[in-house]
């Protein structure tokens, strides 16, 4: 059976998603930096949610997937933006958010926000939990621009770009100066992140492309007790062996939220 794909109209681009019907919390997958919504995690997590008749949404950025854009007019700022408008428009209830890689910046921002706005109003926040698989906050200044040689930063000053090979893809990954400068807006690595939620974190300790080290210093920015790290010694950045996923749905089943069991 052909799934439906939906479009969601952010006037200069079309944002593509899939969203299930169920209960709530809705569950929200948020890709990585170049990934899509038909990924094997997100379609585990689709997968988990059907079986417990709950509510669940995954979508592509622009530039990402099905949706319409360029990837490399992107910024962390337009794809927070992108994952914000998705979640107003599709899950306006409580959710729990499911990031992984560049997705978990995005989960930790979104999060983040959602909680002062709670604050504010003095009520409780929507985001209920937040799950975070190998999770990539400030990769654009600490994974990307530090690693970068001086020939390498002055070849993207003068041309606004590099062209880099990757293990992932037969296409080059082109990184903007667009992306790295504007990235710098959204740098949480600095201070204390305070998401109002539980949060846990999945990530492999063989991980070539965000070191474990880098999910340590996560936990020391993050407020708040119920923080838990699970370290996967010879997991990579993917995450997305049998076993692996198999680690994604425990962490789901033993999340607050989640923990009475199916829903059907």
């Amino acid at each position: 059976m052909t799934e439906t794909v939906s479009f969601l109209d952010r006037n200069t681009h079309k944002l593509a998603f899939v969203k299930t019907d169920g209960d709530g919390p809705t569950l929200v997958w948020l890709g990585g930096f170049r990934s899509d919504m038909t990924g094997s995690k997100a379609i585990k997590v689709e997968e988990y949610a059907k079986e417990r008749g709950q509510a669940n949404l995954r979508f592509d950025y622009a530039g990402h997937g099905e949706s319409t854009g360029a990837f490399t007019d992107g910024s962390i700022g337009a794809w927070r933006d992108d994952a914000r408008a998705m979640i107003e428009a599709e899950a306006p209830g409580d959710v729990i958010l499911i990031g992984s890689s560049m997705g978990g910046w995005i989960g930790l921002l979104l999060a983040m926000e959602e909680a002062q706005k709670a604050k504010a109003e003095n009520r409780p926040s929507r985001v209920k939990s937040l799950v975070l698989i190998a999770p990539a906050p400030d990769f654009t200044q600490d994974l990307m621009w530090a690693t970068f040689s001086k020939d390498e930063r002055e070849r993207m000053v003068r041309d606004g770009r590099l062209e880099e090979e990757s293990q992932y893809s037969d296409e080059p990954t082109i990184i903007t100066h667009h992306l790295i400068e504007e990235g710098r807006n959204h740098l949480i690595l600095g201070g204390s992140i305070e998401t109002g939620c539980p949060v846990r974190i999945l990530q492999g300790v063989a991980d070539p492309d965000v070191p474990h080290t880098h999910a340590l210093r996560i936990m020391d920015a993050l407020i708040g007790e119920d923080v838990v790290l699970t370290l996967i010694k010879d997991g990579d950045h993917r995450l997305s062996r049998d076993e692996d996923l198999a680690a994604l749905v425990r962490t789901l089943d033993a999340l607050p939220d989640q923990a009475r069991g199916p829903l059907i």
